[in-house]
Order: C-alpha cells, then structure tokens, then sequence
C-alpha cells in the first residue's frame, strides 16, 4: 500500500511538472522578426562603421530591454548607391510599448542624433518622418 501511495506522488509530482513545463512553452511570447532598409551616405559610411564597431553600451542595454534580439545591420552597395540592411527579432508582447520606451531613452536619442545624419531614407520611410523602411518577410526557415 505504502509503494502505490509513492507511485501516485511521483505521478502527481510529475504531472504538475509536465504541465508547468507545458505552460511556461505556451505562455512565452511569439518571436516576431522584422527586416529593415535604408539608404546610407557613402560619405558618412566610415563614421557609421566606427559608431557601430563601438557600439554605447547603455544602447546595447535599451536594445535588450526592449525584448529586441539578435540584431545585425549589413551594408550593400546597389547601383551606385549604399544601403543599409537591418535584421531584428521582437521577443516582447508590446511591440509600440517597447519601441516608445526606447525612444524616450536619453541615451538612445544621443544615439540616433549621431546615426541619424548617415542615412538617407527611401521615400516610403521619409514621407512617415522614419528613417528605416519595414521590408515584407517573404520566407523564413529555421
């Protein structure tokens, strides 16, 4: 008697850590990725570089704080002009929420007024007044 009351304890036991584990997946929140252009001015591409390559720390840290993630910025010249590349995934469930949180951030907005000036928006992005254009996820695969 006493060894089936254990057995039903561990049952119990690990049920309730099957369905934690369960609900911890499900409750996390969907990844959402975004793909991101703009143009760059060939004459600010080395300071760009240089900013990027020394990124301030206190950016770095609003970047994760604002559930973004696995963030990389390419460059690519195309007919005789330079743009820039952005690949980013939102892991966060208020997306508006983050992105206003990371522009009030002093230090972000210090950022931006050094970046800023090294790009040219494509005519999309700058008749909303933004710098980067969403781009259209066609496919993805992990």
């Amino acid at each position: 008697m006493k060894s089936v009351f254990i057995a039903i304890l561990c049952m119990l036991a690990f049920s309730a850590c099957h369905h934690q584990q369960q609900q911890s997946v499900t409750d996390s929140p969907k990844v959402k990725r975004f793909g991101m252009v703009t143009g760059l001015k060939p004459e600010k591409m080395a300071y760009y570089k240089k900013l990027h390559a020394a990124a301030w720390p206190g950016v770095l840290k609003k970047i994760k704080a604002c559930n973004i993630r696995n963030y990389s910025i390419y460059i690519q010249k195309i007919g005789g002009k330079y743009f820039l590349f952005s690949y980013f995934e939102y892991a966060g469930t208020d997306f508006d929420k983050d992105m206003a949180l990371m522009a009030a951030d002093t230090t972000t907005q210090r950022w931006w007024k050094e970046t800023n000036p090294t790009q040219n928006p494509l005519p999309e992005a700058a008749a909303q007044q933004k710098i980067w254009q969403n781009m259209e996820e066609v496919f993805h695969t992990d």
